[in-house]
């Protein structure tokens, strides 16, 4: 047990849990951040992978949620231009759907809720202008056309950890907090290896376990409602060309994105159902892996199946529950709970969406700092992620191409998108492969994977693989077999 206690305590390592030690170590904070299995490993690298105002949110009056959203996609694409970049949304309409008024509506408010933006405004267009890149059903004529941004999600999640600990905090993967107790001026705080800590303040941001966490402790009282809503996505190899994307209204009133996706692949999601199991042990099930493929089967002509999928993955979405019935209509905006019952600073988070993290992260820090008296401001408004002081990405990508002359094309793309300005850390000095260091297969070398269990907080083959990359997708049975190896699996 440190002999100082910690001034803040976070417990949990998705995106809400690393922004908030991000933001309480950048006011000068001493915090400790506990992740029981990987950083990101749960919620938050199994989204849709969007940095978006949620143009559905509208359609439930939600004007307030959509209106930051949007906001704080401009300020996370100046963050992070990296890992986070523009797309194009393709929304096909035709007469059974919503009518045509209403969207024009929701497009018009979404252009102009957010303020002035860098993005490019909506507009109507014939389907006609993709016939030779995507194959569309002869039903389907006319669309609308908005923007977004895409996101690297669970490195979102890294850089917010790397940030937090470069300005002090101690980040502790795979550690559990088993309980958490109040002492006369600190919270005791154990853990599932042994370990001990203490801290003046608490934040419980552990997303589906929030309620575990505090059943654990016996602080579960007049507490808010979590709702579980598993959301499910399917990968198939590439459907079309060009790299927009579709949003599909479906006849239960959901809307299904089809996603560009790792160059070589077609993303589809997601679903929404309510979900009771172990939020640590999801997986998708018959009915949304068919609901998915008739979606996408509803609009292209190139129909899919089951066997075409070659990768799903699932999550759990801890949404703050406000009564809704239907799981899309479930408020996606976020909750700060004060335990004021406690003698001591306990905040548990509810809710809450990957795009409005940073937000989050802010009032929770500074709702903490308003029971303490802290003084400390915000401060991460104007302040870009790690790897991303890039003022122009094509212009920096240039410039890459030039220091490392000797990288592959392809390669030397991968690591300007995945790590920004980052990659000099393991190419400085590199004038050829060799200088990599050993080569695994399809374009992996020991350079980059020391440099991810160094700086990453990488410690597994799957962290490497699905979390820190996707590297999963892409590689041959005998580069997996090189990289078990390497990493003792």
């Amino acid at each position: 047990m440190d002999k100082d206690p910690y001034d803040l305590c976070v417990i949990g390592g998705g995106i809400n849990g690393c922004g908030i030690a991000r933001d309480a170590a950048g006011r000068g904070l001493k915090v400790l951040l506990l992740e029981m299995g990987d950083l990101g490993s749960a919620t938050s690298s199994a989204s849709t992978k969007l940095i978006h105002g949620g143009l559905r949110y509208l359609e439930f009056f939600e004007f307030g949620l959509v209106r930051e959203s949007l906001k704080e996609r401009d300020v996370l694409l100046k963050a992070a231009p990296h890992i986070i970049w523009p797309m194009q949304f393709i929304l096909p309409h035709t007469t059974d759907q919503r009518p045509q008024w209403m969207i024009r509506l929701g497009l018009f408010l979404y252009d102009h809720l957010g303020g002035k933006t860098a993005l490019e405004k909506s507009k109507f267009l014939s389907l006609s202008s993709f016939a030779d890149s995507v194959s569309i059903q002869n039903n389907f004529k006319s669309a609308f056309q908005y923007s977004d941004c895409w996101v690297e999600d669970s490195r979102l999640v890294i850089l917010n950890a790397m940030d937090a600990r470069d300005k002090g905090a101690d980040i502790v993967p795979r550690t559990r907090c088993q309980s958490i107790q109040a002492r006369d001026d600190y919270w005791s705080i154990k853990t599932d290896n042994g370990k001990s800590f203490r801290a003046r303040s608490v934040i419980n941001a552990s997303g589906p376990w929030v309620s575990e966490v505090l059943d654990g402790s016996n602080l579960k009282k007049h507490t808010p409602h979590v709702r579980l809503v598993k959301g499910s996505h399917i990968i198939v190899p590439k459907q079309y060309e060009g790299d927009q994307a579709f949003l599909l209204q479906q006849p239960d009133g959901r809307v299904v994105f089809i996603i560009p996706y790792e160059r070589d692949f077609t993303l589809v999601g997601t679903t929404e159902e309510n979900y009771q199991g172990d939020a640590g042990k999801v997986h998708i099930s018959e009915s949304e892996t068919e609901y998915l493929i008739a979606c996408f089967n509803s609009f292209f002509d190139n129909d899919i199946s089951a066997a075409d999928i070659v990768h799903t993955y699932s999550g759990v979405r801890p949404l703050f529950d406000d009564g809704q019935g239907e799981s899309r209509k479930v408020t996606r905006d976020f909750k700060l709970h004060h335990h004021k019952d406690q003698s001591l600073p306990l905040i548990s988070v509810y809710g809450g969406k990957l795009t409005t993290y940073r937000v989050l992260s802010e009032k929770a820090v500074n709702l903490l700092c308003g029971i303490t008296g802290s003084k400390a401001a915000a401060w991460s408004r104007n302040d870009h992620l790690p790897g991303g002081d890039i003022d122009d990405f094509d212009h920096f990508l240039g410039r890459q191409k030039a220091a490392y002359s000797f990288l592959p094309e392809r390669l030397l793309q991968r690591y300007a998108r995945a790590y920004g300005t980052l990659m000099d850390i393991f190419l400085e000095n590199k004038t050829n492969l060799d200088g990599l260091g050993e080569y695994y297969g399809d374009d992996i070398y020991e350079a980059e994977i020391s440099y991810l269990i160094e700086h990453e907080f990488a410690s597994t083959l799957d962290d490497i693989l699905w979390r820190r990359s996707k590297l999963g997708l892409h590689i041959s049975k005998q580069t997996m077999k090189q990289l078990e190896k390497r990493m003792g699996a």
